[in-house]
């Protein structure tokens, strides 16, 4: 029998509504691990991960308080595709090595990974399924202007740097439209929560 708990890994373009989505999971019981949290969790200061970062990109990429200036670095790596595969070549392996420790003894019915670059970052072929949230790119670029605060040069980069949507859905298990309203969103999260319940109840008698 695996042992492994069953595991959806939930992904999607930037400003697609994961967060939304994880959050309806987590109300009715699964277990929701953030790829983004644990990135931020491993960059810390004092981290072998930061003092890496600091190593490559120079000790500028630091606030005043010795922390990732997140922002700053958020507009440099946007601005340079090649400072991107760095910072990527240092955090994703890291991650992906946390996600797996953390879903193998997640509580809860089944663990829910929320990937943002689940499609760039790959070799998570141990996740059981792959659910994408999809949503034009005009309506991820609105919410981008609207939320962040970006420029509309500055959101059209981070748009680019990410895969497109077909290469996103190519992915996909499951998909979830997000460009409706928030009773389909959480009527859609509810049809998927039962159909993985059932998955994961079908691995623990298996």
């Amino acid at each position: 029998m695996d042992t492994h708990p069953f595991t959806v890994a939930l992904t999607g373009g930037i400003a697609s509504g994961k967060s939304a989505v994880a959050e309806r999971f987590t109300v009715l019981g699964a277990n929701v691990i953030d790829a983004d949290v644990v990135a931020r969790e491993l960059v810390a200061p004092g981290s072998a991960a930061l003092a890496e970062i600091v190593t490559v990109f120079g000790s500028d990429v630091l606030d005043a308080n010795a922390a990732l200036d997140r922002h700053a670095m958020r507009e440099r790596v946007f601005a340079d595709v090649d400072a991107r595969r760095k910072l990527e070549a240092i955090l994703h392996p890291r991650v992906r090595a946390a996600l797996r420790e953390r879903s193998a003894v997640a509580a809860g019915p089944y663990a829910l990974l929320v990937i943002p670059l689940l499609a760039e970052s790959g070799d998570y072929d141990w996740v059981d399924r792959a659910l994408v949230v999809d949503v034009a790119r005009e309506v991820q670029r609105a919410r981008l202007l609207s939320r962040d605060g970006v420029t509309p040069q500055l959101a059209d980069a981070m748009l680019d740097a990410q895969v497109g949507r077909e290469q996103r859905l190519a992915l996909a298990d499951d998909v979830i439209e997000n460009g409706e309203t928030l009773a389909e969103l959480v009527a859609q999260v509810a049809v998927l929560h039962a159909r993985y319940l059932d998955l994961a109840q079908s691995r623990r008698s298996g």
